[in-house]
């Protein structure tokens, strides 16, 4: 899944427009990432699988979510 299907099919002419629209998508993505790594953990994942799993390292997965 690469998000190529997310982009609009005609480009946003306003700026304010795409800048509000890449905040509300990084804030869901931020919102859908940790549910997913409360989820792993709950499962067992390791720091290590999940930050294979998106493309980090374990010390970046851990400092961010290791409560």
């Amino acid at each position: 899944m690469n998000g190529d299907e997310l982009i609009p099919p005609t480009p946003v002419t306003d700026p304010a427009t795409g800048l509000r629209a890449v905040g509300a998508l990084h804030r869901l993505a931020e919102k859908v990432e940790s549910t997913n790594v409360a989820l792993a953990r709950q499962q067992g994942w390791s720091w290590e699988q999940i930050g294979d799993a998106l493309g980090v390292s374990r010390q970046s997965v851990h400092a961010k979510y290791g409560k």
